[in-house]
């Protein structure tokens, strides 16, 4: 078998060598055509997966609501319905200087008295003392105690928190809420020198009076009001 002449195949070599080099190209071509395609089509992260890397939003717990704080924190204010001031609604920001609001103008007038010299005396230390709930109507009561049942999932439960309209120092203008939390670490601090005291252990917002508490201090707390022979009757 004859071999081709040296000039043949320098020919052969110089027409495969173009054909090759432009296979070459032509293969990067679609491998650069292809990679900017899979960028295109692939998701991007979101502007919440930006903000917390590493986690994904749907593995981020749910902000607490106010209805998951525990109940000691939560006092006697909640929607009313019909209810109005004429009932014992309480507006935002009512002190216990307040006369034309019902729920402090018919507290019982010692019991008032008392309360707006401490609050004088208060003041003089920067803090105001604001009532959030005082007098209450039977009625507003009786809606207490129906949602605080539907809340605890029993009376039983509910009258730790919350009495009858026939039992409740609030509708007999005997009791008063009182907020924020530096008002009522003042109160339960001075309040006995004014006859103020907190009579449940498990609602440091409400305060009674108690006369003789300047000269004895005050009386020892029950533990919530199931406690409170007053809450049998």
């Amino acid at each position: 078998m004859t071999r081709p002449p040296p000039s043949a195949r320098t020919s052969t070599l110089r027409f495969r060598r173009p054909l090759v080099i432009g296979l070459v190209a032509v293969l990067a071509a679609i491998v650069v055509a292809l990679g900017h395609l899979l960028l295109q089509t692939s998701p991007k992260p979101s502007s919440d997966s930006a903000a917390t890397p590493g986690r994904s939003s749907s593995s981020l717990p749910p902000a607490p609501s106010l209805s998951d704080r525990p109940p000691s924190h939560v006092p006697h204010r909640e929607s009313r319905g019909a209810l109005d001031e004429a009932d014992g609604v309480v507006p935002d920001g009512v002190t216990v200087l307040d006369d034309e609001v019902p729920a402090v103008a018919n507290l019982d007038a010692e019991l008032l008295d008392a309360l707006r010299r401490a609050a004088r005396d208060a003041a003089d230390d920067g803090v105001t003392l604001t009532v959030n709930s005082g007098w209450r109507s039977a009625a507003y009561q009786e809606e207490l105690l129906r949602k605080a049942v539907a809340r605890y999932g029993s009376a039983a439960e509910a009258a730790r928190w919350v009495a009858t309209a026939t039992t409740s120092s609030h509708v007999s203008g005997d009791a008063v809420d009182i907020g924020p939390d530096r008002a009522t670490d003042w109160l339960s601090e001075h309040g006995s020198a004014y006859g103020l005291c907190r009579i449940y252990r498990n609602e440091p917002w409400h305060f009674e009076l108690r006369t003789d508490a300047a000269d004895r201090g005050c009386p020892r707390m029950y533990a919530d009001p199931t406690q409170d022979p007053r809450m049998r009757q």
